[in-house]
């Protein structure tokens, strides 16, 4: 039994021996890079910072706050909505930019191919459309992985469990920056079109979220360009509100289900919530909508018809043909069972490949040519599967946009091509609406076990993925399957309609993948635009999320994780309660007085060793009857401001200061505060004096040392704080806990594990 001290020792200890090993790497490579990244899951990464979402209430904000009237509120208010209203136009805009574009391009990809084949087809040769196929696909996906790897890593991946980390509270570096955006729609659209087993509806989420932060600060960083307006909102309290409506708003663009979306981003992104924030959100999900179905309804040319609701569309599910009956709930909740244990698969799967890229293929030039290679291999997947497949079906009545002779008789097409030869979107709506008997059992089961690894391998390549429609349609594949065994094994009675089961199979496979449990049902029934289903999707994902976590957890999860973030969980490990603060927080702590000399704060700024971002403020003369107890908190950013300005007491006696600073100073630093090592502070100036009473925060959060982990854990988490100090009975400041030293707490297999720290 490991007491709680020796407890800390390991970490401590841990802590020391893997940042030597980190340095000695250093030494020793100055310059290239090492073949193998050490990467261990049970590591906490100190590159990420905090967000601070707790207001820092120093005497400049009480008088900016007291200053604005009831009047001012209200335009407040009222400045709210119309950035929600702007962040749902532009995010259904980006949408349709997304949709038009690679409709074309994917459609024009594939008549060229098809062209090929067909001539191809009549007179031999046909490995030359192969390599035709092969060369487009990995060529188009080359220009969409080289922009990612070289331009912006961060765009890589669906974007999801970035927003996640960012609305928990980390900061993960330019993940809303407009340089993001730009790469994350030009990614995505090439590599839909470069054919790889993607979707676009992931990215739309993580593009909602980069309107919405670049709209709501007013001014755009990285042009250089201020517009003067929203200065309010520069915070990241606000920041962050605006952040989970943009997500909300990409989900209701990408699925059609504004609903959906506030859902989405209560379960699986913000921390905090309350009404007025739902509302808005609401707003802003519902706007976007609109604007993707009217523009397509213009580009589609039936202006007043407005159709098309999200970037998928399910397509109407009618109660007369796909009603349920109860004796088939049993069914539906097997193949919950089917889709939690395949999800399971799924993500095991990933978990190892991920462990093997973030080891091996972390050069960019290597992840290019990964990124080729699985889109090449897609490509010949695919050709093989449809060269070998029998399965003719007749054209007339079919809806089949490209539809492939090869070896068929006149007037029929080869109904492998169909899954593969079409956006992934496209092939779901088919698996889910085609009349029964348009698919071969053997099509089906061949194309679920193809698609299933070659999904697997695609997601976490270096492009701008998601993974949503990947398992829909991994999903919809072998619930049409299903379906069709089953009406043969009830000798084709009635209810077994292969179009419902194929619903089902798809919600159960994205069930056990991503394990959202309240968002997802209700996105299905807004797709389908069918409250009846509610019911079955809901039991179906439940049993599916169920049975997954059982094995292993959700793939967001899973990647957060990989990535060593400090996320925090919106518990405290159970088995918790025996840590008190003073076991948890990180000592010593480095404290200023009230009024300390200036060379002293330059230094403490400039030391890499300790990167820390909030500094305890205490008492400045203590003599023996006064205790040097805690006066306020101060942030890194605040006091870089001050040096910046020159804030110094002996300039203010002297009238050399032109005016007080006020809070639009600190806002206009916001949010890339400039290094210590820009500003330059001259010998004299290092003897001034710098009073930090009316910059700090007087009334920082404490807590006692002997409060307990979860009672910590909950103050900190529920604040969104990102310094919590920690005094002893005479109010002295004995230490301080961050994100980090809570986050190091996680349930294992064995029980409470404390995980250590690597600067990686």
């Amino acid at each position: 039994q490991l007491t709680p001290s020796s407890f800390l020792r390991i970490g401590q200890l841990s802590n020391v021996d893997l940042n030597e090993d980190v340095r000695e790497l250093e030494t020793e490579l100055p310059q290239q890079h090492p073949n193998e990244i050490p990467h261990n899951e049970k590591l906490l990464s100190l590159k990420y910072e905090s967000l601070d979402y707790d207001n820092s209430e120093n005497q400049l904000f009480l008088e900016e706050e007291r200053r604005i009237n009831h009047a001012a509120f209200r335009t407040v208010e009222i400045k709210r909505w119309v950035i929600c209203a702007m962040i749902g136009i532009l995010t259904g805009l980006v949408a349709c930019f997304i949709d038009i574009v690679v409709e074309n391009l994917a459609g024009l990809k594939y008549r060229v191919v098809k062209g090929n084949i067909d001539k191809f087809t009549e007179k031999g040769g046909l490995s030359f459309s192969l390599l035709l196929w092969a060369t487009l696909n990995a060529s188009v996906v080359m220009v969409g992985s080289v922009i990612v790897a070289f331009i912006e890593p961060v765009a890589a991946g669906s974007g999801i469990p970035q927003i996640k980390c960012y609305l928990n509270g980390v900061k993960i570096p330019h993940v809303v920056r407009l340089k993001t955006l730009v790469i994350k729609v030009c990614g995505v659209i090439l590599s839909v079109v470069g054919g790889l087993a993607v979707g676009k509806e992931g990215p739309m989420i993580h593009s909602g979220a980069v309107i919405a932060a670049g709209i709501s600060q007013g001014r755009s960083t990285s042009l250089k360009r201020d517009f003067k307006i929203f200065e309010y909102f520069r915070r990241d309290t606000e920041k962050r509100d605006f952040v989970s409506a943009g997500a909300a708003a990409g989900v209701s663009a990408a699925f059609g289900a504004p609903v959906g979306g506030v859902l989405f981003s209560l379960e699986e992104g913000a921390s905090f919530w309350n009404q007025f924030l739902t509302w808005r959100i609401f707003f802003a999900s519902m706007i976007s909508t609109f604007t993707l179905n009217s523009v397509l309804s213009v580009y589609h040319g039936n202006a007043w018809d407005l159709s098309s609701p999200g970037l998928i569309n399910f397509g109407r599910f009618d109660n007369e043909k796909m009603g349920y009956t109860i004796q088939e709930i049993p069914i539906f909740i097997f193949m919950g069972v089917v889709g939690g244990i395949l999800g399971a698969l799924f993500n095991a799967l990933n978990y190892w490949l991920t462990m093997f890229r973030i080891r091996y293929i972390h050069r960019p030039c290597l992840q290019v040519v990964e990124a080729m290679l699985v889109a090449a291999v897609t490509a010949t997947v695919g050709f093989v599967m449809i060269y070998c497949s029998r399965d003719c079906q007749p054209i007339q009545g079919s809806t089949v946009a490209y539809p492939l002779q090869l070896f068929c008789a006149d007037g029929e097409y080869n109904s492998m091509a169909t899954a593969f030869f079409n956006t992934p979107e496209k092939s779901v709506v088919n698996l889910f609406h085609d009349p029964p008997g348009s698919y071969n059992p053997m099509t089906l089961g061949m194309f679920t076990m193809m698609y299933f690894f070659l999904a697997c391998w695609t997601y976490g390549l270096t492009v701008s993925a998601g993974v949503f429609i990947p398992s829909l349609l991994i999903g919809a594949a072998w619930g049409r399957l299903f379906g069709i065994s089953l009406s043969y094994l009830t000798k084709g009675s009635i209810w077994a309609d292969p179009g419902k089961y194929a619903l089902m199979g798809a919600a159960a496979q994205l069930g056990g993948i991503v394990r959202m449990t309240l968002s997802l049902t209700v996105i299905m029934m807004e797709a389908t635009g069918n409250v009846t289903y509610g019911f079955p999707i809901m039991l179906v994902l439940m049993t599916a999320k169920i049975v997954g976590d059982y094995f292993v957890e959700g793939l967001y999860d899973m990647h957060i994780q990989l990535q060593s973030v400090p996320f925090l969980h919106w518990e405290a490990p159970v088995t918790s309660h025996s840590l008190t603060a003073r076991e948890v927080m990180s000592a010593p702590v480095t404290c200023l007085r009230r009024i300390e000399r200036v060379g002293t704060v330059v230094d403490i700024l400039s030391d890499t060793s300790s990167n820390h971002n909030g500094f305890p403020v205490v008492e400045s003369n203590p003599d023996a009857t006064q205790v040097a107890g805690l006066r306020g908190l101060i942030l890194r950013s605040q006091l870089i401001v001050l040096l910046k300005h020159k804030v110094f007491v002996e300039r203010a006696n002297m009238s050399l200061v032109q005016r007080r600073l006020k809070l639009k100073d600190f806002r206009d630093a916001y949010p890339r505060f400039p290094p210590i090592q820009s500003i330059h502070v001259s010998q004299d100036e290092r003897e001034c004096m710098i009073d930090l009473s009316e910059f700090m925060n007087p009334s920082p959060y404490t807590v006692p040392q002997e409060a307990s982990l979860p009672r910590v854990f909950k103050l900190f988490r529920a604040l969104g704080l990102r310094h919590l100090v920690v005094v002893d009975n005479r109010n002295e400041v004995v230490g301080m806990v961050t994100r980090k030293d809570l986050a190091r707490y996680r349930l294992g297999k064995e029980g409470l594990e404390e995980l250590s720290l690597a600067q990686t």
